[in-house]
């Protein structure tokens, strides 16, 4: 993995280092499936969410990482008490960085493939099973679930509309119709997180979603359903308004700042790749003219058996949650 930022490479190093002095071979030698949950404050929610993770998923052991991302609250005894590892990290960065993070532990502990949930207990960890049994299949390198197809608790008619415009301006940008560009449950090969550059401190969803697009990854989405927030309160689109609670001000910025996200990785990605493209006729093998011989992400042979321990590739790095 290559850091975009020398300073989170020191603060994740550290991290991981701490982990295993904490859990010694549960980190270096995970089972099959890591299911990665990013926390910040979520006291009172992280517990019953880590407990209600299934042992099993499609047939293979789990473990649960959870990435503490500056926590000031309890979350990081609670979840330890529900049976996490937890990745304690002492300055609050994003859930971007935090998730990049469980990702690196994921991969270097060996782990085939990688779940994620929300720590706030919105999505039905019944359904992993659904979101992780294509990659599995071979059918898929990444699959995201969607409320789209599925179904949703929330009556927010202005973050409804705010699904499906960010849903559309993605599809258009990238070619790859997709219905929900933010669903938090989701399951990868563990390469894939390795293989795209993952470097936004927040909104992060829209970035790994448009790399593994424009990496020629086979993606899927299946029915999934998002309940509301039960305990506690959503840290999205916090800005300096934020508690004073004033109707659409907080979905206002969470729109703004996600756009500029999902613009900001299009415009990247394409350049990414028209350099990827150049580079193509050089004597250097790139991930293009691999997938050409039908041997890289995206080609018919790219299936869920080739996450192998060690298989990851180089990435680019991950920034609040």
């Amino acid at each position: 993995m290559i850091y975009k930022d020398p300073r989170d490479q020191v603060v994740d190093d550290a991290a991981i280092k701490a982990l295993i002095d904490a859990y010694g071979e549960r980190v270096t030698s995970l089972p099959p499936v890591a299911i990665v949950i990013a926390a910040y404050n979520e006291a009172g929610a992280i517990g019953p969410v880590v407990e209600a993770l299934p042992a099993e998923v499609c047939g293979l052991a789990t473990a649960a990482i959870v990435v503490a991302d500056g926590c000031a609250d309890s979350t990081v005894a609670e979840a330890a008490e529900a049976g996490a590892m937890v990745a304690d990290v002492p300055v609050n960065r994003g859930q971007g960085a935090a998730l990049r993070l469980g990702y690196r532990i994921a991969r270097e502990g060996a782990a085939a493939y990688i779940i994620t949930t929300d720590a706030d207990g919105q999505y039905n960890p019944a359904e992993m099973a659904t979101v992780l049994a294509p990659v599995v299949a071979g059918e898929a390198d990444f699959v995201t679930g969607s409320r789209q197809l599925g179904s949703q608790e929330t009556k927010d008619m202005i973050r409804r509309a705010g699904v499906r415009f960010f849903a559309g301006t993605i599809s258009l940008l990238t070619g790859q119709r997709i219905s929900d560009t933010t669903f938090g449950l989701r399951a990868m090969r563990s390469e894939v997180t390795g293989a795209v550059q993952l470097a936004q401190p927040q909104y992060q969803a829209s970035e790994l979603l448009i790399g593994v697009i424009t990496h020629g990854y086979k993606i899927a989405e299946v029915p999934a359903t998002i309940h509301r927030r039960r305990v506690g309160e959503s840290k999205k689109g916090q800005n300096p308004l934020y508690k004073l609670h004033i109707p659409g001000v907080n979905n206002l910025f969470y729109g703004v700042r996600f756009a500029r996200v999902a613009y900001g990785t299009w415009w990247r990605e394409r350049q990414r790749s028209r350099s990827s493209s150049s580079s193509a006729s050089s004597p250097g093998r790139s991930d293009s003219v691999a997938r050409a011989n039908g041997s890289g992400p995206g080609s018919v042979d790219a299936s869920a058996s080739s996450a192998a321990p060690g298989a990851a590739r180089p990435a680019d790095a991950a920034k609040r949650t």
